[in-house]
């Protein structure tokens, strides 16, 4: 991976963990929640779970920024994230 698409990826990453309302938690807390997520990934009903509840998260962002938002921004009706799955 080129070092732009990683830098960028991680500020997503970052992103996430900000929107999520975490952006003062302890690093070990983080780390030990997601090494914990990364776990029960395979479990199929976790993984819907935290999807559904990503992607209200998702679209709450995107009704909130319409609703309030610059229409003329290059970023407007765009949700943040990375695509996966």
């Amino acid at each position: 991976m080129d070092r732009k698409k990683d830098a960028r990826q991680k500020i997503q990453l970052g992103g996430l963990i900000v929107k999520a309302g975490l952006r003062e938690t302890d690093k070990a807390i983080l780390l030990g929640i997601l090494t914990d997520a990364a776990k029960r990934l395979g479990e199929r009903n976790e993984r819907d779970r935290w999807r559904a509840i990503g992607k209200a998260a998702f679209n709450d962002d995107t009704q909130e920024s319409n609703l309030h938002g610059d229409p003329h921004s290059p970023h407007a009706h765009k949700p943040m994230g990375l695509e996966r799955d």
